[in-house]
């Protein structure tokens, strides 16, 4: 009986010691991040494209006839099928003159799909229901990489009759998935010319910087990488990996490190948003917080004369003003006692004396003007 109840105590406390070290390998790993989720290659990158065209099918909601540009493109597309027309003579509301934008990604093939977006620029009342003429998107050095042509998808409408306007979100504005050709193969080129490859943060950082070079040379058993500074990382690719690029860039890509990152809280003032991290620091500091509301009101009344028939020149309607003022104070005054706490404590206390959330804000401004708090406080 004591065998087996020895057994059952040995069994729970290897149970026990497993999940406890499951507990502490998560714990380890809960904050390693792989190097493709917080930077990128220096050279990849998408291209914006832009063009001019036009939009056809619209239900009288198109430029009006004073848009002269609109004109003169109708009567450039009609001469291109031997249709000639002067430009004063054309008066359709069904077309619009547009821009159309999209962004060609790093690596483009011809014959790929890309979305654009189309906006008007002429006077236009609504986009709804029409079609894309075929146009082409150039790049900034005025070559053409992509063509765009399809029906257009608005998320709104617009409708007036009599006066009577419905509208929602904004009609004048479309797009077109998958509407965009690629004509020009692009491939972004991320090693240089003396066979080194730049990797750059999202977030410079000279710890996380010196952590990812370290960590690239232990992988590969041989000293390839280098912190540059604060953003980038310069990675020599050895000469028997320069076929195999792709291979090398990806092993790169899946190692995982730990990224140091700077204590911020952000403030937004025009929603009343916090958003901190939950270990964010804040030393010794005493808040003590009253509420003092001032009001002011005023009663317009009008005093009438008692005799009615006995009229003149000093007998007239006045108007009286009475004004009061009211202040009310909150009898208790929140106090919170905050001892190498975190910003989420003196949020959660701050809270239970039901502090609103902009006299929170306030509060964390002058926590930080009294150099308690340990952070970069950001207001948007």
């Amino acid at each position: 009986m004591l065998d087996i109840r020895t057994g059952l105590k040995l069994r729970l406390m290897s149970l026990i010691l497993a999940v406890f070290s499951v507990l502490l390998s998560n714990a380890a790993y809960a904050d390693m991040v792989r190097l493709k989720d917080i930077g990128k290659f220096s050279g990849w990158r998408e291209n914006a494209l832009v063009g001019y065209g036009l939009v056809t099918g619209l239900a009288n909601t198109g430029d009006s006839p004073n848009n002269k540009a609109t004109r003169q493109s109708i009567a450039n597309v009609l001469a291109q099928f031997d249709v000639a027309v002067q430009p004063d003579l054309v008066l359709s509301r069904n077309v619009a003159a547009v821009m159309i934008t999209a962004k060609l990604p790093a690596v483009a093939h011809q014959g790929d799909t890309i979305d654009v977006t189309v906006t008007s620029i002429g006077d236009a009342r609504s986009l709804v229901g029409g079609t894309l003429l075929t146009a082409p998107l150039k790049a900034p050095n005025g070559k053409v990489y992509a063509l765009a042509q399809g029906a257009l998808f608005v998320g709104g409408y617009k409708y007036d009759l009599n006066g009577n306007v419905a509208q929602k979100n904004h009609p004048t504005v479309g797009s077109v998935p998958a509407g965009g050709i690629v004509e020009v193969a692009v491939q972004a080129r991320i090693l240089r010319p003396d066979n080194t490859m730049v990797f750059t943060l999202s977030d410079a950082d000279f710890t996380t910087s010196s952590r990812i070079a370290a960590a690239i040379n232990k992988a590969f058993g041989e000293t390839l990488a280098k912190a540059q500074d604060a953003e980038g990382v310069e990675i020599r690719v050895p000469e028997a990996d320069r076929e195999y690029l792709v291979d090398f860039v990806t092993r790169i890509e899946k190692l995982s490190i730990e990224p140091d990152t700077r204590a911020r809280v952000v403030i937004d003032e025009r929603t009343g948003t916090i958003v901190s991290g939950g270990d964010v620091r804040i030393a010794k500091v005493v808040v003590s917080h009253g509420d003092l509301k001032l009001s002011i009101i005023t009663d317009n009344s009008v005093s009438q004369p008692i005799l009615i028939r006995n009229t003149g020149a000093e007998i007239r309607t006045e108007t009286v003003s009475n004004s009061r003022i009211n202040v009310s104070e909150r009898s208790e005054t929140g106090y919170v006692s905050a001892s190498n706490n975190t910003v989420a404590d003196l949020i959660h206390a701050l809270t239970r004396i039901k502090t609103n959330t902009r006299d929170i804000i306030s509060i964390l401004r002058a926590v930080k003007a009294a150099g308690a708090l340990r952070a970069d406080l950001i207001i948007q």
